[in-house]
């Protein structure tokens, strides 16, 4: 399995507002396999694949490109950078990171609190649990030399490159690389369709979906398919039933989480061609957190939505680890329902 897109895919840098690199690289893999492709007014990518059917059903299908990182809020007179987070962040996980702040040059920096070293903490002070706050970023420079670099707004981003771990990968911005991944696959494998194909970059989703509403409505789709990374909470430290997926046990269809309810028929239809077809699947529930289709099902008069979802390891982190099987076995489902969506009555 070449992995090589994943890999450029990851390691470009592209916070919500600041997703050109992403939308680059989306544009010139899919441009010679739809019909047409065009930027939105707030950046989002839609390549449009006709299909062959009579009157056809319009599926959108939507993974954003936009990764969680920082933009820089203030230089301090020792030339230290203060962050303004973009995303949610667990603050545990940034603790000893390195990063590049997109300034007039690209530079290195390394991110840290701003708290006593462990050497000279008191007990107390060590108990104290930390925030996204706390952070600050090191270039290692006055602030004269700073200010000649840097501006207020320039992202910052986490620095870590992609790499393959036996049967799984590992990089930053899986969520929700993998998923633009999946999209630009599938479209590439696609076989005959009937139905009207919307593929859908979505721009400023870790920022409350904002893109795939603006693309949505634009659109105006029959039937909608998010693609996303969720939580494989497989790992020492979960419960069998808290774990919501497993790495290796396939293309998660997600039955629910805090933005959507999938579309039941939608659901039964994922899971019958599945299992027609042999592609391993499991079945996901996700107590918070959202995707793409909370944002589509809303559109207009809305449609029926759908998220098949990637069970992925160390979610909002620059560790996040997924399994090649599990990646392939989801781009296979979208495909067989890229080429049978026509077939489904997906009303209520």
């Amino acid at each position: 399995m070449n992995l090589e897109l994943l890999k450029r895919l990851t390691e470009a840098p592209g916070i919500a507002g600041r997703e050109e690199r992403i939308r680059s690289i989306v544009i010139d893999e899919l441009n010679n396999y739809v019909d047409e492709i065009k930027v939105d007014a707030i950046g989002n990518v839609i390549a449009f694949k006709k299909g062959k059917g009579n009157n056809p059903k319009k599926v959108m299908i939507s993974a954003h490109m936009d990764e969680i990182g920082f933009i820089v809020s203030y230089i301090d007179d020792k030339g230290f950078l203060r962050l303004n987070p973009v995303g949610g962040f667990d603050p545990r996980t940034l603790v000893s990171q390195r990063v590049k702040v997109h300034g007039r040059e690209e530079l290195d920096g390394v991110l840290m609190p701003g708290v006593k070293p462990v050497h000279l903490m008191t007990p107390d002070e060590a108990k104290k649990p930390l925030t996204v706050s706390d952070f600050f970023v090191d270039i290692g420079r006055s602030k004269e030399e700073v200010e000649k670099l840097v501006r207020i707004g320039d992202f910052v981003t986490l620095e870590r490159n992609f790499i393959e771990i036996g049967d799984n990968f590992s990089a930053k911005a899986l969520d929700d690389r993998a998923g633009v991944y999946i999209m630009i696959e599938a479209i590439k494998k696609l076989g005959e369709h009937d139905v009207d194909i919307y593929a859908v970059g979505s721009v400023q989703e870790e920022v409350g979906l904002r893109g795939a509403t603006t693309s949505a409505f634009g659109v105006q789709p029959d039937i909608g398919v998010a693609l996303d990374v969720t939580i494989a909470g497989d790992i020492p430290g979960g419960t069998p039933h808290g774990q919501i997926t497993a790495l290796g046990n396939g293309a998660a269809i997600k039955i629910m989480d805090s933005a959507s309810i999938s579309n039941y028929k939608l659901v039964d239809f994922m899971r019958s061609l599945a299992e027609e077809n042999n592609i391993k699947y499991q079945m996901e529930i996700l107590p918070r957190g959202g995707t793409d289709a909370g944002a589509i099902e809303r559109a207009k008069t809305g449609c029926p939505v759908i998220t098949l979802s990637l069970p992925t390891r160390y979610v909002h982190s620059n560790v996040e680890t997924a399994n090649k099987q599990d990646l392939q076995n989801t781009i296979l489902l979208l495909v067989k329902f890229l080429e049978n969506a026509h077939k489904g009555d997906f009303t209520l």
